[in-house]
């Protein structure tokens, strides 16, 4: 047995041991304050890597859906005004049947005709006001942004949808109604089928406006069930488990308090060389 009190070797192995002890403890009680197993870059190099790259693809699913929600805003506006000019025609079309019968004088194929110029008007009026954000939907001349639309749907920038609202032309000139005649009976006959013309017409529009809603809410019901599972993968990697952190603190514990008398001892062993003298 040898005493050495220059250099005591022990007590600076037990320091060491307690240090690395000290500082795993130190690092599982971070993992339970933040909910993370990786907190940065030197924890799981890896795993943070991924775990970035993942988070990334669900924040941008998160705007896409927003997008999609968006899109989904502006073809319903598209649909509430057709619904009013489809109205507004069958309105027009109760008028041309009336008008179409003998039994009316000129006096009264007057009013008729009146009625009929202030409805055109009105779904002049409509078409020409429907706007989202700047963009004119129903404007047959073009108007401020009308046409084709690419909403992003996804987190890639390959992830498009397109709607084309540039042929949806819903003034009375596009759907034939802008010279509407009820002079007499067969004149008002003619007015009947041209009315009939433009309400297959719109609803033709509110079908296919129907039909993007339906892919859209079909987009986003993927997008919500892809965007939950990439969470998850992301949680799995970088999310810390409460349970097993726990358990690992209490055996660490256990060793710093066995480290720390390790170290005292240690420190003391020295000590015995006064018996020497």
């Amino acid at each position: 047995m040898s005493f050495r009190v220059n250099t005591n070797v022990s007590a600076m192995r037990s320091l060491s041991q307690l240090n690395k002890t000290s500082d795993e403890m130190s690092m599982r009680q971070m993992r339970l304050s933040t909910g993370s197993r990786i907190n940065r870059a030197e924890d799981d190099s890896a795993g943070y890597s991924i775990a970035r790259k993942l988070e990334s693809k669900t924040r941008g699913q998160a705007q896409a859906l927003s997008n999609i929600g968006d899109a989904k805003s502006l073809l319903t506006v598209a649909e509430g005004s057709l619904g009013s000019v489809q109205d507004i025609l069958m309105s027009m079309k109760e008028k041309a049947v009336q008008a179409a019968n003998d039994t009316l004088g000129a006096t009264e194929r007057t009013a008729i005709a009146n009625e009929l110029t202030a409805m055109v008007s009105e779904i002049n009026d409509i078409t020409g006001n429907t706007e989202f954000n700047g963009h004119n939907l129903l404007d047959a001349t073009g108007g401020d942004g009308a046409g084709a639309f690419s909403f992003q749907v996804g987190a890639g920038s390959a992830d498009t949808f397109a709607v084309d609202l540039s042929g949806v032309l819903t003034d009375d000139a596009s759907l034939g109604i802008d010279a509407l005649d009820v002079s007499d009976a067969a004149n008002a006959g003619t007015s009947i089928d041209s009315i009939d013309a433009a309400i297959e017409t719109v609803s033709g529009y509110l079908s296919s406006i129907g039909d993007s809603q339906k892919r859209l809410s079909f987009k986003a019901d993927n997008l919500e069930t892809s965007k939950t599972n990439y969470e998850s993968a992301r949680s799995r990697i970088e999310d810390a488990d409460f349970a097993q952190e726990q358990m690992n603190i209490v055996k660490l514990q256990i060793l710093q308090q066995t480290g720390t008398a390790s170290f005292a001892q240690a420190n003391s062993a020295p000590q015995a060389v006064l018996s020497l003298f």
